[in-house]
């Protein structure tokens, strides 16, 4: 349909082709067409993570970016190795803070800005609502077998849930959330 996350002018946007496979609903699309999908699909989404944003920042609530993805175990041939992959651009603070705690498992393999890193061309929720509002982001990128059954999508929700709970613990020790 379109993808959320990547800038509406982007070639990824609504791609003709996904690795070797051609989407014949994205070919010959009509700038028309494309324009509907953005207004029905990809507006209304960010439409809603703005006003979330805002109002959260307008009640004084202190408000940190996560970005939540996931990747295919194969592409383009190639085996990606990776359970999970935090993904940053300009943010220092949090991303560090997630990597280290992911890598702390001792059970995963973890990327760093891997299988994708990002970037003003390529993404588009981290760099409009986290990093132009000077919030702390990251995104997370989790291999699609590990959460293609209900157990597995508990056992990530729960991993991440305490994991963030860490960080925000960690944050407030060092002031940079407010209490």
């Amino acid at each position: 349909m379109i993808d959320c996350n990547r800038p509406p002018q982007s070639p990824n946007s609504i791609p003709r082709i996904s690795e070797k496979t051609l989407i014949p609903g994205n070919e010959g699309l009509t700038r028309a067409a494309a324009e509907t999908r953005r207004a029905h699909v990809f507006d209304p989404y960010h439409r809603r993570i703005s006003e979330t944003i805002d109002r959260r920042l307008r009640e004084g609530i202190p408000t940190v970016l996560v970005s939540l993805h996931s990747f295919t175990p194969v592409y383009a041939g190639i085996a990606r190795p990776w359970h999970v992959g935090t993904l940053y651009h300009r943010d220092t603070s949090l991303p560090p803070l997630l990597l280290k705690r992911l890598r702390a498992r001792g059970d995963l393999v973890v990327g760093d800005n891997e299988p994708y890193a990002v970037s003003d061309e390529t993404d588009y929720t981290i760099p409009v609502h986290g990093e132009a509002r000077g919030l702390m982001n990251t995104g997370i990128e989790i291999r699609q077998d590990l959460i293609a059954e209900a157990a597995g999508q508990r056992q990530w929700a729960e991993r991440l849930s305490n994991i963030l709970a860490e960080i925000e613990v960690e944050l407030r020790a060092r002031t940079l959330l407010p209490p």
